[in-house]
């Protein structure tokens, strides 16, 4: 017998991001099963990513066949010039329009720089190789060791940081576990004043790690190990700084996989994405897991790629990239609100391919792409256009006991001129 039509209303499909973690049947229609090449915008939509357009014009040459620019940061001057550095084929440039090799006679085998900006200088390290320093009051970029006030040697360390008024260095060559700091306001110096080492050996909770990456929060020094993370007060006075929490079986799998929000840390560990959230008052660290609901692909993710896995924060769009280059996705998480059981809503990008980030002081996000310098700008990839993907879980429209015959649809989209949307749909049991 013939019933009446039944309108079901499905407001804003997919605003709680990808849940690929869920049995699909149990799931609510706030969660996608797919989206690519999307965001969470700030009505809590699920909506187009921006493209990227190119903002050097000769990276193509410069670059040659290398993989493109690698590493990028920006070196704002107590002047207020600003320099915009990156790294690719081997190479050091500066601008953004125009990239200017200024290598000179450096030798770089590898692209992979950890830069750092303190009184007035700009420092590059990398394992492997000398750390070089750019001074502003010359306009030179030479290897520390050659600088007129270098003092004692530099570790040729793969992570740098400047913070509490000095540069720490650490992850060197068969010594994963010293930490090293230069002298007050003067990262050339590492042998005078309050310049020094930390061994960090019988200081790890679970015996034994290693130091991958170093950050600075709410005046407490952050060690980040492979598998377990140090916790430093007092780190404006190193001599004296003394270890305030640790914590075991979680830790970071890169040294670019950690960014600071202002009020948190999140950085990306072998289980997922973390949130490292301190309690002042009681001096202790719990720690979120903000990727639940895609824990598991986040974690394939880890396992498969070979490349250098880069993270951003840009507190302008209120997200975290985390960029797998090889596997060739990027992930997106949105910072504003997170869900109910702490999580924060996860899209992916595709067909971007960038390799490095950073976040200018005029709010904008570069990204070190195979053809140079690029900007997250416009609804095009190069000028290229890019699909929007969205699958949402298998619906059950709140009863599923009954048969149901999709008759009509009718869909509300805010999109540009020209914009074409194409719906599938399939029916199971």
């Amino acid at each position: 017998m013939a019933q009446a039509l039944q309108n079901i209303t499905i407001s804003a499909p997919g605003f709680a991001g990808i849940n690929t973690q869920d049995a699909p049947l149990q799931q609510e229609p706030s969660f996608a099963a797919d989206a690519t090449n999307c965001i969470i915008d700030k009505e809590g939509r699920v909506a187009a990513r921006k493209g990227y357009s190119m903002v050097s014009s000769n990276g193509a040459t410069v670059l040659g066949s290398s993989a493109g620019i690698e590493s990028i940061g920006e070196f704002v001057q107590s002047d207020g010039t600003k320099i915009v550095f990156s790294c690719g084929n081997n190479l050091i440039f500066t601008g953004t329009s125009t990239l200017t090799d200024v290598t000179g006679s450096l030798t770089i085998t590898a692209n992979n720089w950890s830069m750092a900006s303190l009184a007035n200088k700009f420092y590059f390290y990398q394992i492997g190789h000398a750390p070089l320093v750019y001074d502003a009051s010359t306009s030179a970029l030479t290897t520390i060791a050659a600088h007129a006030g270098a003092a004692g040697t530099a570790p040729q360390g793969n992570v740098c940081l400047a913070a509490f008024g000095r540069i720490w260095v650490a992850d060197v060559t068969g010594d994963k576990y010293t930490l090293t700091w230069s002298d007050q306001l003067d990262g050339v110096d590492f042998s005078g004043g309050s310049s020094g080492t930390l061994d960090l050996t019988t200081v790890w909770p679970g015996g034994f790690d290693e130091i991958v990456s170093l950050i600075a929060h709410n005046d407490f020094l952050i060690i980040l190990g492979k598998r377990s993370i140090l916790i430093y007060s007092g780190a404006g006075t190193p001599s004296t700084m003394t270890l305030s929490d640790t914590i075991l079986n979680i830790g970071c799998v890169g040294r670019d996989c950690v960014q600071s929000t202002g009020q948190d840390i999140l950085f990306l560990d072998y289980s997922g994405v973390r949130s490292l959230a301190r309690t002042v008052q009681e001096k202790s660290a719990p720690i979120g897991d903000i990727s639940k609901n895609v824990n598991n692909d986040i974690k394939t993710k880890v396992q498969a790629e070979t490349g250098n896995i880069k993270t951003i924060y840009d507190p302008q769009n209120a997200f975290l990239l985390i960029n797998f280059p090889d596997v060739g996705v990027v992930y997106c998480f949105d910072t504003r609100y997170p869900l109910e059981n702490g999580s924060y809503r996860a899209t992916t990008w595709t067909a971007m391919n960038p390799l490095c980030f950073t976040v200018t002081d005029a709010d904008e996000l570069y990204m070190g792409v195979a053809t140079g310098i690029a900007k997250y700008a416009t609804y095009t990839d190069n000028a290229a256009s890019f699909d929007l993907q969205y699958f949402s879980h298998p619906l059950s429209f709140g009863d599923s006991s009954r048969l149901k015959f999709l008759k009509g649809v009718n869909i509300t989209t805010f999109a540009g001129a020209g914009a074409t949307v194409v719906l599938n749909w399939a029916y199971d049991y």
